[in-house]
């Protein structure tokens, strides 16, 4: 269990080790004095607060003791100057190391001052029970403090690790862009490809089909031409055509591309277009967030205390002589008022998420395309009608 005497001989062991940090530091690490600077604030106000509300009041009460809360007071006070003006300091001049030097001088004279004359003075005057009660007072402010200071710390590092957690999402979902911008440029390639692998096909098509045509007019042109009768191959002439000449039509036949085969099977390829539809991605339009700061006023009620000197005359208890008297005595006692110190934390009011969210629509592509069709008629009957109404008048 701690004691009095070792409360007051142990509590500026952390401010002594922040103070010699505080002094090995250059002028160009400022961020590190910013930061042991606000860790040695919060340590020596906290020695502070804590005599001032539990220690002090009760030195007050005893007569032994109660001379010695001005001078512990007053020593507060300049320290708490000392660290103003420190605070102040630009952190990377050359003023802001005597000044560390000063206040630490300040800070090691009261702690002597309080080892020296008020822990003898405690010791002795005041009893076991009110020690012990400082003592258990003092210890539960610092666990509340330090309680205070751990939970601040965890929600940082859990701020932290939820901007951590945003930023590897966000890079995420731009990887993931990019590897959809990749695969959409990679199937736009390759639909160029199979677009210019089907053109080059059509137009191997192409040439076949009129090689082939070009083949079917060479048989036509060469083939014995007969009407199938007798008669008229007679009467035009086409009897006596030797077999091997060629006999080709002019007018109309060659316009339209009639092709006449003795082949016993031709091949007439019908050919037409298809549609290739690609995609491409373009830029539809731009969203910009910015996050910029601004000042909203803020209040919040705080509780003050304030302690004035009541001066009172009263009729004694006993009218037997206590103590000095019938000499000259002046008694001293300070007032104090509370003021509000006012910090400022940062804390995680709202996030905005920015993200791209895909959504699938169906278009219908139109266009003409071209195909070849076969239309079939059959000569032969018209021929042999005819044949049949000549024989028939001829009777």
């Amino acid at each position: 269990m701690t004691t009095i005497r070792q409360l007051i001989q142990t509590s500026p062991t952390k401010a002594n080790e922040l103070f010699a940090a505080l002094a090995d530091t250059s002028n160009n690490a400022v961020k590190t004095r910013e930061r042991l600077l606000g860790d040695l604030k919060d340590e020596l106000e906290l020695l502070a607060k804590l005599e001032e509300e539990h220690l002090f009041p009760v030195l007050r009460k005893h007569k032994e003791t109660k001379d010695l809360v001005t001078p512990a007071l007053n020593d507060n006070k300049q320290t708490r100057k000392l660290l103003a003006e420190l605070e102040e300091t630009p952190k990377g001049s050359e003023e802001f190391g005597p000044k560390v030097v000063e206040l630490r001088k300040v800070f090691q004279q009261s702690v002597r001052d309080e080892r020296k004359d008020l822990l003898p003075a405690v010791l002795k005057a005041l009893s076991d029970e009110e020690a012990q009660a400082i003592v258990e007072k003092i210890e539960e402010g610092k666990a509340e403090v330090e309680e205070a200071r751990r939970a601040e710390a965890e929600q940082r590092r859990a701020e932290q690790r939820q901007e951590r957690e945003q930023a590897e999402k966000l890079l995420a979902e731009q990887r993931e862009a990019a590897d959809r911008e990749r695969e959409s440029r990679e199937a736009v390639r390759r639909t160029a490809e199979q677009v210019a692998r089907t053109a080059e096909a059509a137009a191997e098509s192409t040439r076949k089909v009129t090689q082939s045509a070009a083949e079917t007019a060479q048989r036509v042109a060469t083939a014995p031409l007969s009407t199938g009768s007798l008669f008229f191959d007679a009467m035009f002439g086409l009897w006596g055509v030797p077999s091997g000449r060629s006999l080709a039509r002019s007018g109309s036949a060659s316009a339209s591309r009639t092709q006449v085969s003795s082949q016993e099977e031709e091949v007439i390829p019908l050919a037409e277009e298809t549609l290739i539809v690609g995609k491409r991605t373009e830029t539809s339009g731009t969203t910009t967030v910015r996050r910029y700061v601004v000042e909203v006023p803020a209040e919040q009620q705080v509780t003050l205390y304030d302690e004035k000197v009541v001066v009172e005359r009263r009729r004694p208890v006993t009218d037997q002589a206590t103590g000095e008297t019938l000499t000259e005595l002046t008694v001293e006692m300070v007032e104090t008022s509370e003021v509000p110190l006012v910090a400022k934390g940062v804390r995680v009011r709202e996030e905005v998420v920015v993200r791209r969210e895909r959504t699938k629509r169906v278009e219908t592509v139109r266009d003409t395309i071209r195909r070849d069709e076969v239309e079939i008629s059959n000569a032969g009957r018209r021929s042999g009608n005819k044949r049949a109404a000549l024989a028939d008048s001829r009777k």
